[in-house]
């Protein structure tokens, strides 16, 4: 079976999705317009990739953007790409861009993948946006969604039946495991593993923490925040405004190897995002997977990877003093923090596991072609 991707080659889904499934066998092309590293892909004769390479600025503007439609002049080489490959299946990883691209070439089977913001923000920027992206979706044979609750936001634009396909987790890659802490061993770390975007809500997760510094100033609390984005200097600043600098880690930008590392790392993970384009949490249920009790807000697909009051904690979005709490029950009771670790490795494996999923992805695509 002969599959192109239309994706982004450096984002972390793509290159999980891409060598899961040429590690089955199936014979992938990847078309993407970011540069990409090499060695994050498996060596195999049946993979390729191809990137166009354009700047990184134009991939941090809005979704929607005019500027963005020069990512279109790439279309003749899609064509080519085409002709030259042959696919069984084309499958583009994002609604917009490179949805539009599948699209536009009019080729079948067409499969689509929403992500979120090409869900939860496109359509809503002008009614040309929308109609566009209704567009998008009329073109493809299977529309995929990571969650349940981004089919039903896909299900606006479109009647077609919507196939709910998780990121799966690699449960041989993400365990609790000891590991080399950045950290003291009596350290009790509290973290998130993120893009350091306004949408994340980061800046809550620093306002809980101060919550928690100050009422427990007997505990030896540690803050981790991993991940790069525009907010990294504004995030900075207002940790030393809260005057929790001192305990606070930012690491940057972390390679993907690296995150079960840093996953355990952490006692309690924490992901407050505040839009709803938040539609699956990966790095939540990696840290579940790893054993660690977390606590989320109840934006997007969030509520529905983590079992309230089972593998974690769901609070109000935008509500630091709701998240503080949480966390302090967590701080505050040891075998509670283990029970719910346990309990979110077990919901991960039985329901989010890379394999599995992985399966599920290969039976979709053996039905399209019948």
């Amino acid at each position: 079976m002969k599959v192109l991707f239309l994706a982004d080659p450096s984002a972390s889904h793509t290159i999980k999705w891409v060598n899961s499934l040429s590690g089955k066998g199936l014979d992938i092309t990847v078309f993407g317009l970011k540069e990409y590293s090499k060695p994050d892909y498996l060596e195999l004769d049946n993979l390729r990739i191809i990137g166009s390479g354009f700047k990184p600025e134009l991939f941090q503007k809005q979704d929607g953007s005019l500027s963005k439609l020069v990512y279109l002049k790439e279309f003749p080489r899609l064509k080519k790409i085409i002709k030259d490959f042959k696919p069984d299946i084309l499958h583009a990883h994002y609604a917009t861009s490179y949805g539009l691209l599948g699209a536009l070439a009019n080729f079948h089977p067409y499969l689509i993948s929403v992500w979120g913001s090409d869900v939860y923000n496109f359509p809503g920027r002008s009614l040309v946006h929308k109609k566009v992206f209704k567009y998008i979706l009329s073109k493809a044979d299977r529309v995929l969604s990571t969650s349940r609750v981004m089919s039903a936001e896909v299900g606006k634009y479109s009647g077609k039946k919507i196939f709910v396909t998780p990121f799966g987790i690699d449960l041989e890659k993400f365990f609790p495991q000891q590991v080399d802490s950045i950290f003291g061993k009596d350290d009790i770390v509290i973290g998130t593993i993120k893009t350091l975007e306004k949408k994340y809500g980061i800046e809550y997760l620093l306002q809980a923490f101060k919550i928690l510094k100050d009422k427990h100033p007997e505990l030896p609390l540690k803050l981790l925040i991993s991940g790069q984005g525009t907010q990294r200097d504004e995030l900075k600043n207002l940790a030393a405004g809260l005057g929790i600098l001192n305990d606070t880690k930012f690491t940057g930008f972390i390679n993907h190897n690296d995150v079960p590392r840093y996953q355990n790392m952490i006692d309690i993970f924490v992901s407050l995002s505040v839009e709803d384009s938040e539609s699956f949490g990966v790095a939540v249920l990696e840290a579940s997977a790893c054993g660690k009790p977390v606590v989320v807000s109840n934006a997007g697909g969030l509520p529905e990877i983590v079992a309230d009051n089972e593998t974690g904690f769901v609070v109000d979005k935008k509500n630091a003093r709701q998240a503080a709490g949480a966390i302090e029950r967590l701080l505050l009771d040891k075998s509670l923090r283990a029970a719910m670790g346990k309990n979110g490795r077990m919901r991960a494996a039985e329901f989010y596991n890379l394999s599995d999923n992985v399966d599920q992805m290969m039976k979709i695509y053996k039905e399209v072609l019948e």
